[in-house]
């Protein structure tokens, strides 16, 4: 069987599970429009924050491999308490410490091998736009003014709770007395906020102030996407209040959804509790790049099923570790192989089987944890084929799928290093006259030749099909 027919497949449906219906949904569009809630740029982003970056990143990925494009939104906060405050303790315009991060966040996403969004839009960006979103929704009577700030009336909106699962006689009961008096419910949130001394601000008709956050996302995801969109996604501490909130302001006043499907990630645990700054368990996403390499990162989160709550450790990241370099080592023994030589029908049809398993992983709630078990299922097929006797044609097969099924998911895409001043030929000529001296016994010039490619970082290995050759210390 020839190569190319493994990959001659039909594109699979995708279903995703819906945090609003509780259930799977068929993504069918052929545009997706998708928007994941960003970084507030206030600090270096920690390792937890960069679950749902990864994760909705292989998403999309997956999504342009079928063929599909993807309009894909995550914004920026750029105006926010936490920049505030982080501007008073430096002494500097809140403008640049959100100028700063935001352009550390960007090179962190480089570090995490995350491709950049199709739009970065600013909430600085969009303060007027968010202004005659609020107009709308007091001229229909969901928000109301108190001293120049705006609040939303969650009253107004009988399906708050909806995403959530909370009841909202409940919640009430369960409120503490608001500390804004001036707020007609304690669950009524904020629009608009006036301006308070040494902040920004912005001109509104209630006076000088600035959007509330949870304001921002719809107003940009609106702008962008339109409605109804296809995915919302981000984190499941952003389930209740933020994304609730923003059903409840845009589907107030578009009276249409929001988004058809919403997406939630699970949260990074240290020994059980969530990571957070705020207690001090984090790790910078950068530092932990830095320790372990960008796709063993990657690897951790998407050998996990994205929903879950899934625990941080350095132990987890060196297995990870650990799992990609086995890969690379197959990888790069594999494509060492002659390129001559037949794929067995027998074994052409184990890929194309292990193949669809692949993909059917993936349809089914983007279990990218089974998607990357049949990977593995791979390299475990074609060792078997090759300690058989197989043909190195299947084996170099085998690696040249692993390489193509993992490239959407950002993993098993690096190329084999060159050994520093070495070409292939020249390595090739050692190994045959290595070979030969093994015929004649003279193993002392052999082991020779084999320790002084190691000292140039390549390495020997010797299986009942010849002898492979990798470099070590790449970047895999």
């Amino acid at each position: 069987m020839a190569l190319s027919t493994l990959w001659e497949k039909e594109v699979v449906g995708l279903q995703l599970y819906s945090t609003l219906s509780r259930r799977l949904e068929e993504l069918s569009s052929d545009t997706v429009r998708m928007y994941v809630c960003g970084p507030t740029v206030y600090d270096l982003i920690h390792i937890g924050n960069a679950r749902p970056f990864i994760v909705f990143d292989a998403l999309r990925r997956y999504l342009k491999s079928q063929g599909r494009e993807v309009i894909y939104v995550q914004n920026i906060t750029d105006v926010d308490d936490k920049i505030i405050n982080r501007a008073r303790e430096e002494g500097v315009p809140a403008s640049e410490i959100a100028a700063r991060y935001t352009e550390e966040y960007f090179r962190d996403l480089e570090r995490l091998g995350v491709n950049r969004p199709t739009h970065s839009p600013k909430a600085t960006e969009y303060v007027a736009k968010m202004v005659e979103f609020i107009e709308k929704l007091i001229e229909k009577g969901h928000a109301y003014v108190v001293d120049g700030d705006v609040y939303f009336s969650v009253a107004s909106f009988p399906e708050y709770g909806k995403l959530s699962g909370k009841v909202l006689e409940e919640l009430k009961a369960g409120a503490r007395i608001a500390v804004d008096e001036k707020k007609r419910d304690p669950l009524d949130f904020a629009l608009w906020k006036a301006a308070k001394p040494g902040e920004p601000k912005w001109p509104s008709p209630w006076g000088e102030g600035r959007p509330g956050w949870h304001t921002e996302c719809v107003v940009m995801a609106m702008d962008l996407l339109g409605v109804p969109f296809d995915i919302h996604a981000g984190g499941s501490d952003l389930i209740f209040p933020h994304h609730e909130n923003e059903i409840a302001q845009a589907e107030a006043l578009t009276e249409k959804p929001f988004a058809r499907i919403w997406l939630h990630n699970g949260m990074l645990t240290v020994r059980g509790e969530k990571m957070a700054k705020s207690l001090g368990n984090f790790a910078y996403a950068r530092d932990v790049v830095e320790r372990y390499g960008t796709e063993a990162v990657r690897y951790f989160y998407l050998t996990r099923a994205y929903r879950k709550p899934l625990d941080f450790s350095d132990a987890a990241l060196s297995e990870a570790k650990r799992a990609v370099e086995g890969v690379y080592d197959f990888l790069w023994e594999a494509e060492s192989l002659p390129e001559e030589g037949e794929i067995p029908e027998a074994f052409s049809v184990e890929l194309s089987s292990l193949e669809d398993k692949f993909h059917a992983r993936l349809s089914d709630d983007f279990d990218t944890a089974g998607a990357i078990g049949a990977l593995q299922e791979i390299v475990g097929a074609a060792h078997r084929f090759r300690q058989a006797g197989g043909d190195p044609a299947g084996v170099r097969a085998a690696a040249a799928l692993v390489r193509k099924l993992a490239e959407p998911l950002g993993l098993f895409q690096v190329e084999r290093p060159r050994a520093e001043g070495l070409t292939e030929e020249l390595i090739g000529l050692l190994i045959e006259l290595r070979a030969e001296l093994r015929k004649q016994k003279d193993f002392a010039l052999a082991d020779r030749i084999r320790a002084r490619l190691a000292e140039l970082g390549v390495e020997l290995r010797d299986t009942p099909t010849g002898t492979t050759w990798t470099i070590k210390g790449g970047d895999g």
